[in-house]
């Protein structure tokens, strides 16, 4: 297809990125020709995230976002140059999210589960992303912001470089695994009609005469208490979700102690003490109020407008430096050829 986006020239200085990667930088080619009534990239990635939000990834096709957008399918693909692509700027723009500022002093521990809630949040709110399959490590902006805010967290914390990697790769994981959980469970409920009899009271009543002592001998004492599913009226004490991120917590606060109470430029460690309710219902409440509050989001927008300026212009720039360095090339050329027919000459 010949007027499909096309990544900047190799001999700038900028490494040229494969098409899907330079779409999510903005450093892509924008196509010459466009059709009689405006279309962007932007539009397109829009119009899909609002599809896989309301019906989930399955509902995602190039021929039904062209369709939502009132143009012919062959018209997206002068944007987005295949369906893989579109879901990669599709998770993109799901993790373009605000945080808050860092705490000072550092506090690692709070901060990270702040961090990890924001995930969680995201997570909830497109729970289609968790749909994608993971290729690799993040290499588009959105992504590699939430990593950076991730690593700001750990900044206090007295680890090396690989272990802060490791750390966010476990909260990650177990934000992924318990949004992933969440979801699956409200599906099966959604697709029961509503009924959660099959995950409920009703089921705990059947479990009494099916899970007998012998088979099941660890598990009975808990059906029997009511306890490995709770009814409407018992629900758990405990919130799984935010019982196992202060465990998750815990264990890395414990990996922190075993270093030392100092680190080289950030001071005493925090302690590695398990946070009460009350902190995690104010994690929780900033990362609502951050999702919901209009400010945050207009000053987001600002910010995203821009960033894209400033891509656009640092593009520009780079145009300039090849445009110089191919003035200066041809100079060199001709003087070189003018010395050659003066000696010739002579």
């Amino acid at each position: 297809m010949t007027d499909t986006p096309e990544t900047d020239s190799p001999d700038t200085d900028l490494p040229e990125l494969p098409p899907r990667l330079a779409l999510a930088w903005g450093v892509a080619e924008r196509p010459e020709r466009v059709p009689r009534r405006e279309l962007s990239i932007e539009r397109i990635v829009e119009a899909a995230v609002e599809i896989a939000d309301a019906e989930g990834l399955a509902g995602v096709s190039m021929a039904r976002v062209a369709k939502s957008l009132g143009f012919t399918t062959m018209s997206l693909y002068r944007y987005v140059t295949s369906k893989d692509d579109l879901l990669l700027l599709m998770q993109e723009v799901a993790f373009v999210v605000e945080f808050p500022p860092a705490h000072e002093p550092a506090d690692w521990r709070a901060e990270l589960r702040e961090w990890a809630l924001f995930i969680l949040a995201t997570y909830r709110q497109h729970p289609w992303v968790l749909d994608i399959p993971i290729t690799g490590a993040p290499m588009t902006p959105g992504n590699l912001r939430f990593l950076d805010v991730g690593l700001r967290a750990l900044r206090s914390a007295p680890l090396a470089d690989d272990e802060k990697i490791a750390t966010i790769l476990l909260v990650t994981g177990y934000a992924r695994n318990a949004a992933a959980l969440g979801r699956d469970l409200e599906r099966a409920i959604s697709e029961a009609g509503g009924d959660d009899g099959a995950l409920g009271p009703a089921f705990t009543d059947a479990l009494r005469h099916l899970v007998d002592e012998v088979r099941f001998p660890y598990l009975r004492p808990l059906v029997e208490r009511g306890t490995y599913v709770p009814d409407s009226e018992g629900l758990d004490e405990i919130d799984d979700v935010a019982w196992g991120l202060e465990r998750t917590l815990d264990g890395i606060a414990a990996v922190i102690a075993s270093k030392g109470s100092t680190t080289p430029e950030d001071g005493p460690a925090p302690a590695a003490t398990s946070a009460d309710e009350d902190d995690l219902a104010e994690a929780t409440a900033l990362v609502q109020a951050y999702a919901s509050d209009a400010r945050v989001k207009k000053a987001a927008a600002k910010r995203k407008e821009a960033d894209k300026r400033v891509r656009e212009a640092q593009k520009r720039v780079r145009e300039l430096e090849k445009a110089l360095r191919d003035a200066h090339k041809t100079e060199a050329e001709v003087a070189r050829a003018a010395a050659e027919k003066a000696r010739t000459a002579g």
